[in-house]
């Protein structure tokens, strides 16, 4: 393909060399240069890719896209543009053909309840006949392939990269988690976002590489309502107005307490599985939803309310809804012979602890045993709130470690500890997260329920100077296996 072609989308200019140029494959990676690369130098969480710009050319890229100037030798152009992360998003759409422009792309944003949502909506989808993909924390997949996900929002050239297969497997409508950091580092820049949903916003990704002050939170979170179709909001949720007013399309909304265009009614919490009735701008009908609590709801309502606007009959999303099971999200793990029920959850927020527990509480015919603990170079304000929730909705706390990473695993512990210091509630510390699934276990009882946050679906554990494998589903096996 030719440069010019590449750049058609994008304002650049020529600081170097000429704009006549076959490029042969695109990479962001300068190990990845081969002859004939377009090497484009982005600016990493480690690293800077202007400091690669030589070797990319020693590896045989004849071009370079640069946010700075850059001192390389050899037979090279140089391209000059104001954001390389959006020109990487530009270049690579083109590159691939622009595949996302021939599906109905559905991007779900919030601080809980997006990998949730997008999985509801990918089942409605294919219950209703369509060819679907995913792209989320979990997994991505095309149609009933899984393939393993490295972040929520991939690189904008992966993630156009993925389009590609998709549209070569006559993908048709892909669900998509839209984070944060992939809104505020373009990596979806050039993505036609028929839909958006914003499901929720609380406190969560402050701090270290991620978001300075929750503005800067929420003004990533916005930028997808400014470039979507149709908007689709939580009217119950806190800053629901702020990102209606700043929507640049059509809003559609759904809540529960709140009057809106799509509602939940007759709502009954049972233990594994809620009840409703929906009353949408195009249907009403019962509802039934194969995971229990409050929150899921709330999932279901925007995946109605998305998939509603896509035409979708009511007949899918109660199939859908009612056949549902998202990993490491109140996933119930097996325990052949014992008394108790341990159930693995994502919750790693206050918010989303305190949803967990208060569904559980619910029915719950024992006691509620939490465990949980906090990640490192994350935002520490959180510990203590999660320490607090705990203390107040289960029987027994067991704070324990969850990616430490270069964080002193004892200091998070202390963070959190000071959260549950003050209450007349029962707790321990034990900072190896086996040992305390294995005191959890040990102190199980009829009828208990011992909920295991903050993993969820992870399969690893981060520490200062290694990650290991980690999968609490594994964890819970083995520990079965010493019991017999």
């Amino acid at each position: 393909m030719m440069l010019v072609d590449l750049l058609v989308d994008l304002t650049w200019e020529l600081a170097q060399g000429t704009a006549e140029l076959e490029i042969r494959s695109v990479a962001y990676d300068s190990r990845k240069a081969l002859p004939g690369t377009l090497f484009v130098c982005i600016d990493g969480f480690s690293t800077d890719g202007h400091l690669y710009a030589q070797s990319a050319v020693d590896n045989g890229a004849t071009c370079l896209v640069t946010g700075k100037p850059v001192q390389v030798t050899g037979n090279v152009t140089i391209i000059r543009v104001s954001d390389t992360r959006h020109a990487l998003a530009g270049i690579a759409a083109k590159w691939f053909g622009s595949p996302s422009n021939a599906m109905d792309i559905v991007g779900v944003t919030g601080t809980k309840g997006k990998t949730t949502t997008t999985y509801m909506i990918r089942e409605i989808l294919e219950k209703a006949g369509r060819r679907t993909g995913l792209v989320g924390t979990v997994a991505n997949c095309i149609g009933h392939e899984r393939i393993p996900a490295r972040r929520t929002t991939p690189e904008s050239y992966d993630l156009q990269e993925m389009f590609e297969k998709m549209r070569d497997r006559h993908v048709d409508a892909v669900a998509m988690e839209v984070s944060s950091q992939g809104l505020k580092l373009s990596r979806v820049d050039f993505v036609p976002f028929k839909i958006g949903v914003f499901t929720n916003f609380s406190k969560d990704h402050i701090g270290g590489a991620e978001h300075p002050d929750m503005e800067d939170y929420l003004q990533s979170k916005l930028m997808l309502f400014k470039r979507c179709g149709q908007a689709v909001i939580n009217a119950d949720a806190d800053m629901a107005g702020i990102v209606a007013g700043a929507a640049g399309c059509p809003v559609l909304t759904y809540g529960i307490r709140q009057p809106a265009d799509v509602r939940a009614e007759q709502i009954v919490t049972h233990s594994d599985h809620v009840t409703f009735r929906a009353v949408t701008p195009w249907f009403v009908t019962e509802i039934l939803v194969s995971s229990p609590g409050l929150f899921n709801v709330y999932n279901a309502l925007a995946a109605i309310s998305a998939c509603g606007l896509l035409g979708i009959a009511p007949e899918a999303m109660r199939e859908g809804l009612s056949e549902l099971q998202v990993p490491g999200r109140a996933e119930v793990v097996p325990t052949p012979g014992k008394p108790y029920t341990i159930m693995i959850d994502y919750a790693h927020t206050p918010d989303s602890l305190e949803n967990i527990l208060q569904a559980v509480r619910g029915f719950t015919k024992g006691r509620l045993i939490s465990l949980f603990g906090c990640g490192g170079d994350r935002d520490r304000t959180k510990r203590p709130l999660m320490g607090g929730i705990s203390g107040r909705l289960a029987d027994y706390t067991i704070i324990t470690s969850d990616n430490p990473r270069t964080e002193e695993p004892e200091q998070i512990l202390k963070d959190i500890e000071t959260g549950i210091l003050s209450l007349n509630a029962e707790y321990t510390v034990i900072g190896d997260r086996t040992e305390a699934i294995r005191h959890a276990m040990a102190c199980g009882r009829s009828g208990d329920i011992i909920v295991l946050a903050g993993k969820g679906h992870e399969t690893y554990q981060m520490f200062k100077d290694r990650t290991i494998h980690y999968d609490e589903r594994e964890v819970v096996e083995n520990l079965l296996k010493e019991m017999v």
